[in-house]
């Protein structure tokens, strides 16, 4: 018996599910599906994004649908049209052995009348955002006096979207005998309203800490000036060549902003927010799944449709105004039982707001450093010449040889790797040459040391940095390598910090003390045939940190993205201390300034 079967799924669904390759429940279906089969009961489900919330909910709705009847039985609400658009088609892929069940999708920015034709030609499951549900039936275009299964999805991301009302519009043209399900990552208060005024006596689940943030997730803070944000956003891209993140702004104006000045400066990025027809929003959405955006610059509200695994960075580039919003945020990366990392740009004067975060996700922050311009020209250095290593040779440029060949006669083998290396190189040493210090002196940090158990940092003084040429295409993330090097050299639990994981290498730090235990293990040290080689870096920084050169063999960046015209874009470099401003207003802004 497999694990899903010991959950009392039907055939039907087992067989769904070896097709999509799940193996293992996650948490919240292991705990949710079995309640949700076995009984007719409200629920109340607190979990992370990213953890199965829509199989915990999906599969238990289709085994109890009729599918005999075209009735109406199931509603699912969600907050947002791309939301809308993945559950339906989540749900569509669990009931493709289920006869007769039909799902439909209703959201805004599409025709109502198709919606309406769709629903009319019987939907078991209607998938809808709250906004066009509420003018449908006001339309008498839905009816849902006669359903089941009510099931509210990310519901406090509903509520802090305005839709409270709209919401109790809804449930109101509900039956009261029906079951309803609340998911939702958090708890604040008005989900509690709902859940009393709308649910009898439900069921609670809770996976993990309530309100806390998921333990896969790394969480750094930078303090700048308030005129740097947009530099210090484009460091953190550059000292993370593979990125492929998400930046949330406050507001759209801020979001396209953002995004205009990332594309200017040879960036693959892309804007994602409530200003862009459903047709631009499919497309950008599209071209980021696919990776040929790697920054995609969102609101939070644009941004709840998104589920994609692999997300290795979830950049705020503005705190949000509420602090449920920020466990939304960094719930896009980590997802899946991944690593990623979420990382804050604050000013002096937003300290406090990190404390508050701290609070409700019981989790600490790290303090960590812009880095240097020589920091992020030394991790481009090593990133292309990996690059450069591992590609493989297209045999079509043998043609061409005879003649390349002649061009570059009488150079030798060192003078003709430094003449390659430097070909992208130099892009970035002629823009970070003299660069100034974006950091700004953290007043947190002042009277005395900060407790750093269970973190990925510590105060650097006293500390030595090292670079290990494994990274993550040998499969490591912050979290494995810490735990390979601790239980390697014989390390304690908070001997080892800063740990920077790129795509073939990694830097590390530990107290001075361990230095010569490290080196001493990882002298000719070897796994599966390969040796890991640990050097002493000779910047003891939290950026990259310096390794000897005459060992690199090569420089410059490997994004694959078009800089010429970079000069323009470099002296581009405007901030915007505008957006700051515009985020002290609170949330009290109609909803249309956000989505």
């Amino acid at each position: 018996m497999t694990k899903f079967e010991a959950l009392g799924l039907q055939k039907s669904l087992l067989d769904a599910i070896t097709d999509m390759g799940f193996e293992t429940p996650s948490e919240v279906q292991e705990k949710a599906i079995p309640i949700l089969l076995e009984t007719e009961t409200d629920l109340v489900a607190l979990a992370q994004t990213g953890t199965g919330k829509t199989a915990a909910f999906g599969f238990p709705l289709i085994q109890k649908i009729d599918s005999n009847s075209r009735t109406t039985q199931g509603l699912i609400l969600s907050p947002t049209r791309e939301l809308c658009l993945q559950i339906t088609k989540e749900i569509q892929a669990y009931s493709k052995y289920e006869k007769n069940i039909n799902t439909v999708a209703i959201y805004g920015g599409a025709s109502i009348t198709d919606q309406s034709r769709q629903i009319k030609r019987g939907a078991q499951i209607i998938v809808a955002t709250p906004g066009r549900m509420k003018d449908m039936i006001s339309r008498r275009l839905v009816d849902i006096s006669k359903i089941d299964y009510c099931i509210l999805d990310e519901a406090d991301e509903m509520l802090n979207m305005g839709f409270f009302e709209d919401i109790k519009d809804i449930l109101s043209n509900t039956p009261d005998e029906k079951s309803t399900w609340l998911f939702s990552a958090t708890m604040p208060k008005e989900v509690s309203i709902i859940a009393k005024k709308f649910m009898h006596s439900p069921q609670e689940i809770t996976v993990g800490t309530k309100n806390a943030g998921t333990s896969t997730v790394q969480h750094e803070y930078y303090v700048v000036g308030g005129r740097d944000r947009y530099p210090a956003l484009k460091r953190l891209a550059d000292t993370n060549p593979d990125i492929f993140s998400v930046i949330f702004c406050r507001t759209k104006r801020d979001t396209q902003k953002v995004a205009e000045k990332l594309i200017e400066d040879g960036y693959n990025a892309g804007a994602l927010h409530g200003d862009l027809s459903q047709n631009q929003r499919d497309l950008v959405m599209n071209s980021f799944r696919k990776k040929q955006i790697q920054m995609l610059v969102a609101t939070d509200v644009a941004a709840r449709g998104i589920d994609v695994d692999d997300i290795t960075h979830v950049i705020n580039y503005q705190l949000p105004d509420e602090i449920e919003t920020y466990t939304h945020r960094s719930g896009r990366t980590g997802r899946a039982g991944k690593s990623g990392i979420s990382m804050v740009i604050v000013t002096r004067s937003e300290l406090r707001k990190i404390k508050s975060i701290e609070r409700k996700i019981q989790q600490d922050f790290i303090s960590k450093k812009i880095p240097t311009g020589m920091e992020i020209c030394e991790i481009q250095l090593y990133h292309l010449a990996n690059k450069i290593k591992d590609t493989k040779i297209n045999e079509d440029v043998e043609t061409y040889l005879p003649a390349i060949n002649d061009v570059l006669q009488g150079i030798d083998r060192e003078e003709l790797i430094k003449k390659i290396v430097s070909v992208e190189f130099t892009r970035f040493f002629n823009y970070y040459n003299k660069s100034k210090d974006l950091n700004t002196t953290d007043s947190r940090d002042r009277g005395g040391d900060r407790d750093y158990s269970n973190r990925g940092d510590a105060p650097s003084s006293g500390s030595v940095r090292y670079f290990i040429n494994v990274g993550e295409k040998d499969g490591y993330d912050w979290m494995s390598l810490k735990d390979f090097i601790r239980d390697t050299v014989g390390l304690g639990q908070d001997d080892l910090f800063k740990v920077d994981v790129k795509d073939s290498f990694s830097f590390f730090n530990t107290d001075a003390t361990a230095t010569d235990k490290i080196l001493a293990t990882f002298n000719d040290f070897k796994v599966d045939g390969r040796f890991v080689n640990v050097e002493v870096s000779k910047n003891p920084g939290g950026g990259g940190g310096r390794r000897d050169r005459k060992r690199s063999g090569g420089a410059g960046s490997g994004r694959d993205r078009n800089r010429s015209g970079k000069d323009k874009g470099r002296r581009g470099d405007r901030s915007f201390a505008k957006s700051e401003n515009s985020g002290k207003r609170r949330s009290n802004r109609r909803k249309s300034d956000f989505f």
